[in-house]
C-alpha cells in the first residue's frame, strides 16, 4: 500500500471535518471488504479505495 507523504495531503482544518473523513474512507474500505473475493484487499485495491492514484495525478498538475 502506497500513503501520501505526511502534509501533502489535502486536509480540512476542521477537526471534526477531518474525523468524518476518516470515517467516511474507513466505510468505503469496510465495504470494498465485504464484496472482495479473497481474504485480504489487495495493496492496490486498497489505494483505488481510498484513492491514493487520484490525488496524487492532483498534486502532480
Amino acid at each position: 500500500m502506497r500513503v501520501a507523504p505526511p502534509g501533502t495531503a489535502i486536509v480540512p482544518a476542521d477537526p471534526d471535518c477531518v474525523a468524518l473523513a476518516e470515517i467516511e474512507l474507513c466505510g468505503e474500505l469496510i465495504i470494498a471488504a465485504s464484496t472482495a473475493d479473497g481474504e485480504r484487499l489487495s495493496a492496490d485495491r486498497i489505494d483505488e479505495v481510498l484513492r491514493v492514484a487520484a490525488e496524487r495525478a492532483v498534486k502532480a498538475h
